[in-house]
């Protein structure tokens, strides 16, 4: 069917069926007797428009056109002689925007896309540019609820934004966590970090329970623990960038803390030791997180540049706006705890 013509409906139709005809007949186009060996002259019809061929769908593992997979092999081969050659480039906290990118939230991203299966929402709170100061709740027993949000930021935001976290001291004492922490652009929950990074535009992300959230009992799950003294509302006021609540369910169920062997913490420089169903009674193996099902929710954020410059140091005013986000987060917490059908779907 490839090679047929399209023969359009206009005045030459009749001529070239009279020529055809008086071919057939021995005669030529001009109604001469056409002789022995002498070819026949058709005129050719050119179709009024050709039809365009669809291209035919590729396979889900055939390389797109244009060499898909040359471009991927090259862009790695580019990308290691980078890291090899140290022409990479660095901030002032330690943070390899290049090496998060292509590395560590291609580690993240299948721990969250397919084990814990994120649902995020609300990610429109989250502004498009410009400084602001993302407040969670903590849980877990190990710190996965931070590293699950920066990749729902990352790669749920229109703009693809990097968020970075502020760690505590332990994460910058540990070998290989603390370098890591660092590229993956985490800096030490201080108020003179948190503000450098906000006034120069960036996400920046607190989790104010701190030790007391993500070590408390299986028993007190989903219940907020104290927020401290409000240091991360004085911040977000002196930089004038809006707090953004977020509110993380699943998180609390990946390690059901049931004890804390608070001697052996003490021996080990820990704020606390966990006991739980699986570990440390399966060895290794009772490491391995529980795989709940996470919704990750971005609230409705509070502005703080309609606020006098004093207004960092009004006590009363941190502690109204530090409660403010802690009653929204909890509230946010009750309503997704209803909403969902169970654990682990």
């Amino acid at each position: 069917m490839a090679d047929a013509k399209v023969i359009p409906f206009d005045d030459d139709r009749s001529r070239g069926s009279a020529a055809k005809g008086a071919a057939r007949r021995g005669r030529g186009p001009g109604g001469g007797a056409r002789r022995k060996g002498e070819p026949v002259a058709v005129r050719e019809v050119r179709p009024l428009q050709q039809p365009e061929s669809e291209p035919e769908p590729k396979g889900p593992d055939e390389p797109s056109q244009g060499g898909g997979w040359d471009r991927k092999i090259a862009g790695g081969l580019a990308f290691l002689r980078r890291r090899i050659t140290g022409d990479y480039d660095i901030d002032e906290f330690g943070y390899d925007e290049e090496l998060t990118d292509q590395v560590l939230m291609s580690l993240l991203r299948p721990i969250a896309e397919k084990y814990f299966r994120v649902e995020v929402k609300g990610i429109e709170n989250i502004p498009s540019e410009g400084g602001a100061l993302i407040v969670s709740n903590h849980s877990g027993t190990l710190p996965l609820d931070g590293l699950m949000m920066q990749v729902a930021v990352h790669d749920n935001h229109p703009a693809n934004r990097h968020l970075r976290l502020l760690a505590a001291d332990l994460v910058f004492m540990l070998p290989v966590v603390n370098e890591l922490a660092r590229k993956a652009g985490h800096t030490l929950a201080c108020a003179e970090d948190a503000q450098r990074l906000l006034e120069s535009g960036e996400l920046v992300g607190v989790m104010p329970e701190g030790f007391k959230g993500i070590g408390k009992p299986f028993s007190e799950r989903y219940k907020l623990q104290r927020f401290g003294r409000g240091g991360f509302v004085s911040t977000a006021l002196r930089a004038g960038t809006p707090i953004v609540p977020c509110s993380i369910v699943g998180a609390e169920e990946i390690y059901p803390m049931v004890g804390n062997a608070k001697t052996l913490a003490r021996l080990l420089g820990f704020p606390y030791f966990p006991i739980t169903p699986t570990f440390p009674w399966l060895g290794p193996l009772g490491a391995v997180p529980l795989p709940t099902k996470w919704t990750i929710q971005f609230g409705e954020p509070i502005p703080t540049d309609g606020y006098p410059p004093e207004a960092a140091e009004d006590p009363m005013l941190m502690f109204n706006l530090t409660d403010q986000v802690r009653e929204q987060i909890q509230h946010t917490l009750y309503k997704l705890l209803v909403q969902r059908r169970s654990v682990f779907f």
